[in-house]
């Protein structure tokens, strides 16, 4: 295996495409599809800004924070787990996140570029050097993009009907995410 194939399967198994791709249908359920293709893009535009400055100045903040990896998928999961509960429980087309942020905030960050990531990026620059982590970085974005900015062809096999089940259902995945990096973290204080 070359050294670039190992940087980049750390962050492609942390970032999960795939298993995101539900998430985003979900949030972007009863948006046109140029509404859906936009924040496929300012989603992944928010990760890779993260991703970037996090692989530049991430080990700095967090020693001098004095916050550990662990700390960081606590508070991820937090945040997670309160927007899965206010999606189950409140949320309907029209109380979901305002377009202008949603690409941002929770599609861009935490769930393509959450705390698992953030930890990858980070040993992934230890292990291997920034311009490797840089390019791992890069050629998993633009996955995350071209998935995304397709996801409407699996909508429209679910129909609106369908895209509202999945909904709910990945809303409970989400919740079961959140509470797992928050059990994570917490086991990691042991």
């Amino acid at each position: 295996m070359t050294q670039f194939w190992r940087a980049f399967i750390p962050l492609f198994v942390a970032i999960d495409v795939l298993g995101v791709v539900p998430i985003f249908l979900a949030m972007t359920a009863g948006r046109d599809e140029r509404t859906r293709r936009r924040l496929a893009h300012q989603a992944t535009l928010s990760a890779l800004g993260v991703a970037i400055l996090f692989l530049l100045v991430g080990k700095w903040v967090f020693g001098y924070m004095g916050i550990t990896k662990d700390d960081f998928r606590i508070g991820g999961g937090v945040v997670l787990l309160v927007m899965a509960v206010n999606d189950l429980l409140f949320a309907s087309p029209e109380t979901r996140a305002a377009e202008g942020t949603l690409g941002v905030v929770p599609l861009g960050i935490p769930l393509i570029m959450g705390p698992a990531g953030l930890a990858a990026i980070l040993l992934t620059a230890d292990e291997h050097g920034i311009p490797l982590a840089l390019g791992a970085i890069l050629l998993n974005l633009l996955l995350v993009w071209l998935v995304f900015a397709n996801a409407h062809r699996v909508g429209r096999v679910l129909g609106e009907a369908g895209a509202q089940a999945f909904a709910k259902v990945a809303a409970l995945f989400l919740a079961g995410i959140a509470v797992m990096m928050i059990r994570s973290g917490i086991m990691a204080f042991r």
